[in-house]
C-alpha cells in the first residue's frame, strides 16, 4: 500500500508542493472524496460531469496527508490545507491521470518482488482476471485489480493499493485506443502475460481487429522479469492457440521482443453456427495438430445448467477432472490460459484447479440470479461485443428451461462505423437459437436486429422491440412465469441491470 512522502511525491511525479511539510507521509489513494481516510492521498479529476477540484475541501476535511488538485486553487482551499496540516500539490499540466500514471511507475520500481501478470483480451478479461487470481492464492499472496479497474486510472490505484506483502500482483489491462495498453505495461512491468482473444470489443475506435491485435500485443512492450520465492521468471506471453490473431501476436510482437510464448488451447467443442454467423468461439481438437503438446481439455461436456466439465490435460500428460464455476463452454479457453499461467509459476496443478472452481461468481456477468416464484435470470448486462452476445446466447440455449427461453438484449457500444452490421450479426445469430421469444432494447439498431433475424425465419410473432429499459420491463415482467429462463445482455450504457433488478423485485 502506498506510504511515501509528498516531497518524494512531487519529484516521481513532476508536482508542484503549494504548501504543507514535504515530510509528510501519504498513504491509501483516492479519487472520490468519499472514500478518502485519514493521511489518505485524494487526487482531483476534472471529469465530464463532475471535477474533483470542488471536493478537495472535503478531502481535507475527512484527514488526507496530501491532496492533488489539477486547476489554480482558490485562496481559501490553500489557507484550509495549513490549518489542517494537509500539503495540497498541483500535479504537473493539471493532468491528474498522468499523475497516477507516473506515481503508480515508480511505486512498482520500489517493489521489483511483486511478480505481476498481465491480462488482456477483447472479451473474457475481467472473469479470466479472477481465475488467474483465485489460482494464485492457492500458493502466493495474491492481490488483483478490483472489479474493473483496468484503464489509465484504475491500473494505478491496482498497483498503489497492493498490500505490502503481496507477492503476486494481477492486473487487468484494458484500452479505448492505441497506445495505452503500451503506458500499462510500462508502468506495470509484468512478467507473464495473456491475452484472451482478439474480438471486435472497441472496433468502432480502432478501425479493425487487427487494430485491436496490435494494441492488445503492447501488453509485451513492458515485460521484465520477475523472482517469485528463488525462482526466476522470464517474460513469457500465453496466447489462446487457434484464435486467429495468435500467430500475428507471437511473430510480430512477442518474439520480436524477445517473449517467449506459450500457446494453450484445443478440445473437442465445435460450434459450427458461430463460425458461419462469423463468430468463432471454440473449435475441435483437431484444429491443433500440437494438441498433445500443450495444455488442453479434453471430455469436455456441459451440464444441462449450462456448467462445464472437462479433464484438463498438461503437456507432460497429467490429466486432472475439472468443473468450471461459471456457467458457459466459451470460458473453457480462459479457464485454460489462467492455468497456464499458474503452471509457469510453479503452483500446484490440483490446487490451482480447486481454487478456480471455488471462486464467487462475478456480479452482472454471466451470472444466474432469481428463482423460486421468480424466472430464473442470466445477467450479463455489464458489457457486451457480438462474440460475447454470441457467447451468452449460448448459455442461455444450454440451461435447462421447463418453460420459456428469453433472450432479451439490448444495443452494442463502441462499434463504430461497423455498428449496424455487427448488431445485424447478432439478429442472426438470435435467430439460428431455440428461442421463446427476443426482446431486443434500443433506439438505434434493433429495428435492423429484428429485419436480420425474420430474414433468417425467425418468427415476427415471436420478437418484441422496446426503446427503453422501462418499457420493455412494462410489458415483459407480466407475463414471465418461474419456469422461464431470461437473458438480459448488453453494454453497461443500455442499464439492463436495471431490466434484471425490475423483474426480480
Amino acid at each position: 500500500m502506498l506510504a511515501l512522502e509528498v516531497g518524494l511525491i512531487c519529484e516521481a511525479t513532476g508536482a508542484t508542493q503549494l504548501c504543507g511539510d514535504p515530510n509528510t507521509v501519504a498513504k491509501q489513494p483516492s479519487i472520490d472524496s468519499r472514500t478518502v481516510t485519514p493521511e489518505g492521498l485524494f487526487v482531483a479529476f476534472q471529469g465530464e460531469r463532475v471535477d474533483g477540484n470542488n471536493y478537495a475541501g472535503r478531502a481535507i476535511e475527512a484527514g488526507a496527508a496530501c491532496v492533488v488538485v489539477t486547476r489554480t486553487p482558490e485562496e481559501a482551499l490553500v489557507q484550509q490545507a495549513n490549518a489542517a496540516g494537509c500539503a495540497l500539490v498541483r500535479a504537473q499540466d493539471d493532468d491528474g491521470q498522468e499523475f497516477l500514471l507516473r506515481l503508480a511507475a515508480a511505486w512498482r520500481k520500489k517493489h521489483p518482488q511483486w511478480c505481476v501478470l498481465g491480462v488482456t483480451g477483447s472479451v473474457g478479461k475481467t472473469t479470466t482476471k479472477d481465475m488467474l487470481a483465485a489460482a494464485c492464492s492457492a500458493a502466493y499472496v495474491t492481490h488483483a485489480t478490483k472489479g474493473n479497474f483496468n484503464n489509465l486510472i484504475g491500473l494505478p490505484l491496482t498497483l498503489l493499493t497492493t498490500p505490502d506483502d503481496a507477492q503476486v500482483v494481477v492486473a487487468e489491462m484494458g484500452m479505448n485506443h492505441p497506445g495505452e495498453i503500451h503506458r500499462l505495461s510500462e508502468v506495470a512491468r509484468p512478467c507473464c502475460a495473456l491475452i484472451t482473444n482478439i474480438g471486435t470489443s472497441h472496433i468502432g475506435l480502432l478501425g479493425s481487429r487487427e487494430n485491436i491485435a496490435r494494441a492488445k500485443a503492447e501488453i509485451v512492450d513492458g515485460m521484465d522479469q520477475a523472482s517469485l520465492e528463488g525462482m526466476q521468471l522470464e517474460p513469457s506471453l500465453h496466447l489462446w492457440a487457434v484464435d486467429d490473431f495468435s500467430d500475428f501476436i507471437a511473430t510480430n510482437f512477442a518474439q520480436k521482443a524477445g517473449i517467449a510464448v506459450t500457446f494453450v488451447g484445443g478440445h473437442d467443442i465445435a460450434i459450427d453456427s458461430t463460425k458461419a454467423a462469423g463468430f468463432k468461439l471454440a473449435v475441435d481438437a483437431s484444429d491443433v495438430t500440437t494438441a498433445s503438446a500443450q495444455l488442453h481439455a479434453s471430455n469436455v461436456q456441459v451440464n444441462p445448467e449450462g456448467f462445464v466439465s472437462c479433464e484438463v490435460c498438461y503437456p507432460d500428460g497429467m490429466h486432472i477432472p475439472a468443473t468450471l464455476p461459471i456457467p458457459g463452454k466459451h470460458l473453457l479457453s480462459d479457464f485454460l490460459l489462467a492455468l497456464s499461467v499458474a503452471d509457469s509459476l510453479g503452483i500446484n496443478r490440483q490446487a490451482s484447479i480447486e481454487a478456480i472452481q471455488q471462486m464467487p461468481q462475478t456480479h452482472m456477468r454471466l451470472e444466474l440470479v432469481g428463482g423460486g416464484d421468480k424466472p430464473r435470470m442470466i445477467d450479463d448486462s455489464y458489457n457486451a461485443s457480438p462474440t460475447s452476445m454470441a457467447a451468452a446466447l449460448d448459455v442461455l440455449c444450454s440451461l435447462h428451461c421447463e418453460g420459456r427461453r428469453i433472450a432479451v438484449l439490448g444495443e452494442m457500444g463502441e462499434m463504430g462505423s461497423q455498428a449496424a452490421r455487427l448488431h445485424d450479426l447478432v439478429g442472426a445469430y438470435a435467430a439460428a437459437k431455440p428461442l421463446d421469444m427476443l426482446v431486443l432494447i434500443g433506439a438505434t439498431y434493433v429495428e435492423g436486429m429484428r429485419q436480420v433475424a425474420l430474414v433468417m425465419g425467425f418468427s415476427d410473432d415471436k420478437i418484441e422491440i422496446f426503446k427503453t429499459v422501462d418499457e420493455a420491463l412494462h410489458a415483459i415482467k407480466p407475463i414471465l412465469t418461474k419456469d422461464d429462463v431470461v437473458l438480459a445482455k448488453a453494454s453497461r450504457s443500455s442499464a439492463l441491470d436495471l431490466f434484471v433488478k425490475g423483474v426480480l423485485e
